[in-house]
This record gives structure tokens, sequence and C-alpha cells, in this order.
């Protein structure tokens, strides 16, 4: 049987559109994936690529030239964690210092190839940086919008880039409300919302699987705001099974800070709460777009959520820190999560689980020093 032409999908409608001409939403801007793919196999996989790109078979286009910098195939580093064993998926290795270089590329790569030259993105962190990094390697403009409070320290990545930077009167959600207006004049190649930053990440799952000798781990634990990482990995996962590579997903956790946790309160069945500050702060996302998406995905694998505090986050990267592990407080999140799963018994030390890592310290200087006590 042939496989029916990937189209763009509005999952709560069925209504779907094609490929070409680029679009980032659907009618009355509503979150798109992409219809299901076959996935690939094992043979498939273009080992000669130290690269995502690796993984293009399983992509539905494939562009001679796509923007690389050599993203994906990261350390999978086992690693004692509150007494267990841990593989932690060293995310941060790539080239602008976080897990967004997968969407960026992959999402970039398709915008060149369909004519597309200037994108817009909202983001006062890591997803501007891969943004505007990728844009640079591609030959593209890229303008990010940033809340007009962030630190000037956040946006010298982008800068440095060759990105234009608005700053934006208000909130962060102030700041994607004016990316929507200015969506009508600049496509908007958002990481939280173009359905190619999810395929991009889905090579996450793929990448564990060929990292694994071609199976699945039993757990996979994310730090969550949006959510693009676990329905990347739902995504992936999803397609290995469809391609016969595997017999089941593994079960998919998202890590969430207390202070803001719109996905893992609605998992839990917990009380909605007022967002408030934290020092997980790339996951500080007060209403993702594909809520019920990515409910459905933890619900669908068997997995969950888990809420943090802010000394538990705390805790979790000092205690990184001091095993040679420096990652921002955002990725932490996902030992901190380790932790508290296998004292419930939700996971067992036994089972194979991968604890992903998105984030460099590096990224974080401030908020770690103060944990330390440190003055800068």
């Amino acid at each position: 049987m042939t496989t029916p032409p990937a189209a763009y999908l509005d999952p709560r409608t069925g209504r779907t559109w094609p490929l070409d001409p680029p679009r980032w939403c659907g009618d009355g801007r509503a979150p798109l994936l992409l219809t299901p793919l076959p996935g690939l196999r094992r043979d498939a996989i273009r080992r000669e690529r130290r690269s995502l790109w690796r993984y293009a078979a399983a992509l539905p286009f494939a562009p001679e030239d796509p923007i690389s910098l050599g993203e994906g195939c990261t350390p999978l580093v086992p690693r004692r964690v509150a007494g267990a064993t841990a593989l932690l998926k060293c995310e941060w290795f790539m080239p602008t210092g976080s897990f967004k270089d997968r969407g960026a590329s992959v999402m970039l790569s398709l915008l060149r190839a369909q004519g597309v030259r200037e994108v817009l993105e909202d983001s006062s962190g890591n997803g501007g940086a891969a943004v505007a990094a990728y844009a640079a390697a591609g030959g593209m403009r890229a303008k990010i919008l940033v809340p007009a409070g962030t630190s000037p320290a956040k946006t010298v990545q982008a800068r440095a880039s060759g990105a234009a930077i608005e700053l934006v009167p208000g909130s962060r959600q102030d700041c994607a409300e004016e990316a929507l207006r200015q969506a009508e004049r600049i496509f908007y190649a958002s990481h939280n919302w173009h359905p190619f930053f999810l395929h991009g990440t889905k090579t996450l799952a793929y990448e564990l699987w060929e990292d694994l000798g071609f199976r699945a781990p039993d757990n996979v634990i994310v730090p969550c705001g949006a959510g693009s990482n676990v329905l990347g990995c739902g995504i992936g996962f999803e397609e290995l099974k469809r391609a016969g590579e595997i017999a089941r997903p593994p079960r998919i956790f998202a890590a969430q800070p207390e202070n803001c946790a719109p996905i893992a309160r609605a998992f839990l069945g917990a009380p909605a709460a007022a967002p408030a500050p934290t020092i997980a702060e790339g996951t500080a996302i007060a209403r993702p777009i594909r809520l019920p998406e990515v409910l459905q995905v933890l619900r669908d694998t068997g997995g969950g959520a888990v809420m943090l505090n802010e000394a538990e986050i705390g805790a979790a990267t000092l205690d990184l820190a001091r095993g040679g592990v420096y990652v921002e407080p955002t990725s932490a999140q996902a030992a901190a999560a380790f932790a508290k799963l296998l004292a419930s018994g939700a996971i067992r030390a036994e089972e194979t689980t991968v604890v992903v890592l998105t984030g460099t310290g590096l990224k974080a200087t401030p908020r770690i020093a103060e944990l330390m006590g440190v003055s800068l």
C-alpha cells in the first residue's frame, strides 16, 4: 500500500493542508502537527552523517542542502543519581548549547527550501538563540522578540548571530501576542508553534534507540515547558513502533517547576495556580498551546508528570555539578524528577531510564551563582 503524502494536521478537527505553501498554524490559529509518518528502519540510517540528519529518511522532505551545524549525536552517559543509575542524555552538547538546535535545524531547512528568507521568533532564551544561529548559518534573516525586562546577557548569543532583537513592553505573554501580530508580515518560525520543530525534536527518540543498540529505554524523563521534547519523543517512538523496530514506546515523564506547572497540574489533577517566578525559567510556560496533545502522550505511554519545588531543583543542579555535570536548573529538574519517581516506586532502579538534560549551565551563571551564595 502506498503511504499518502505527509500533510499538516489539525489534531482537534482532523483537517489537513499540504506542506507547501509554508504555514505555521491552522484555521483560527489552531496548533498543527503532521499526519502520521511510517518511521525508518535501521538500514535507512545515514551512518556517515554525524548529525541528526543521519535520520533524514524519517522526515517527510529531503532538502539537498540542510542547514546543519553538527546538531544531534549527543552523549548518553551513565551516572549515579539518587542511588541508582540513570542514563544522562547530554543535549547541551549542541552548537548553541541546548536541545533547541534539533528543531531549529529541521524547521529552518524546510522553510529555506520553500523560499522563506526572513523569520520571526519570540524567545528570550534557548529558542531564540537556536533560531538566530541556524538562520545565520542558512543565510536567512531572523527577528527575535523578547520581553523588555529581559537581561541583556540573555540575548547576546542571538545578537551575535546577527538577529534583530526587539524589546516588547510587558510580560512573556505580551511578547507572544506581539509575535502573533507581527506574523501577518514576517513568517512566524516559532519553536512553540511550527510542527516541523517537533520533527526535529523527534530525532532524540531515534538517537536514543540507536544509542541503546536499537531498543527503546523503559523510561524517558524530560524537562517540560511547552512540551516539544515530550511531543517529539512521543512522535519518534511511535514511528519506530510503526516501522516495527520497537514493540512499545518508553514511558515518558514530564518534569515541571511547581511554580509554573500547567501540564503537570492538569495530568495530576492538582488545582490550577497562578504562575510564580522559578529558577527553572526555561520551562516557565504558563499557557502551553499543545496541552491536550502533551497530556495524551503522557497517558498513552503510561508515563506521568512530576512537580518540583525550588529547593529540589536547586539541589539537583548543584548535585549534578558536583559530579561534573554542569547544566542549567531547567535541565536539572529531570534529575530531581528521577529521584522522586524512584522514591515513589513509579520507576525502578533496574529499569533503563534516560534523563534528558537540555541546556548548559553556562546559560544560567547568575542563577547558579545565587545557589552557591556567590556574588558576581
